[in-house]
């Protein structure tokens, strides 16, 4: 019994270890993934705030000097300004996580007048004929300039993310396999070498019982029966004494049998 409850034990101890690694092993990957994706939506957000202060540069002129698409201007000014919120504190909707970069902070910081200026100056579309091109134009660039930078630390942050993620997995990997060969040298082996005596023992015992123990036993058969049909009292009285012998034998089987069982390893 002990050794089938220790067998058991490593046994579901080998699963326990093997499931929990497997669920820490698919949490980080699960999380490397949500990471990677957020930082992919950061990036993409960042890179359609140059594009959408292009575009609107691109409607000033038109608006200045030829046909103007009110509603295409103000559209692509909502969502610069929208984007520059989002990227900063964040969006559920679009799955932007809020900014946690001193750094990047910095630049948005440092951003944040010549947004205000384009927002502002091109904010009375009554006013657009009047606006200074030259002086909007070097905003424009000026953002693009700065936001270029805040795109190459988001692009930083997230390589710097995917490499600690992949040497958190690698250590996770080889912490797993070094567990595994633990178990498998101190728990599996030994349990694998127990099962080999306990079935040694088994043929042993099978061994005495079909070559020693039936020898015996169908000699004391063949004795019984002699005995119930010798009638002369000598005979019967040596009959008896080899049958003695033959229960004496048995025992000695028996006691091999036993033995067999209790042989340490």
């Amino acid at each position: 019994m002990k050794l089938k409850s220790g067998k058991f034990n490593n046994y579901y101890l080998l699963v326990f270890t093997v499931i929990v690694l497997t669920i820490l092993i698919q949490s980080i990957i699960q999380y490397s993934l949500s990471k990677q994706r957020q930082d992919s939506l950061r990036i993409n957000e960042a890179g359609r705030q140059r594009m959408l202060s292009q575009s609107i540069m691109k409607h000033v002129y038109e608006c200045k000097y030829g046909t103007c698409d009110f509603g295409k201007l103000r559209m692509a000014m909502n969502k610069l300004a929208n984007a520059n919120i989002s990227l900063q504190q964040g969006n559920d909707a679009t799955g932007i996580p809020k900014l946690d970069n001193e750094e990047v902070q910095n630049n948005f910081n440092k951003l944040q007048p010549h947004l205000k200026y384009m927002m502002e100056t091109l904010d009375d579309f009554t006013q657009l004929k009047s606006v200074d091109i030259e002086k909007l134009s070097s905003e424009t660039d000026q953002f693009l300039v700065i936001m270029d930078t805040i795109v190459g630390q988001f692009q930083s942050a997230a390589q710097e993310d995917v490499k600690t993620l992949m040497i958190i997995e690698l250590e996770l990997a080889v912490f797993s396999l070094l567990i595994l060969i633990f178990e498998i040298f101190f728990f599996i082996n030994p349990s694998i070498k127990k099962m080999a005596i306990q079935n040694q023992k088994l043929k042993e015992i099978n061994w005495h019982q079909t070559h020693a123990f039936d020898s015996h036993m169908k000699n004391i058969r063949n004795y019984n029966h002699v005995l119930k049909i010798e009638k002369n009292i000598a005979h019967k009285e040596e009959l008896i004494s080899f049958l003695m012998e033959e229960l004496t034998d048995l025992e000695v089987v028996s006691n091999n049998m036993v033995k067999s069982l209790e042989k340490q390893a």
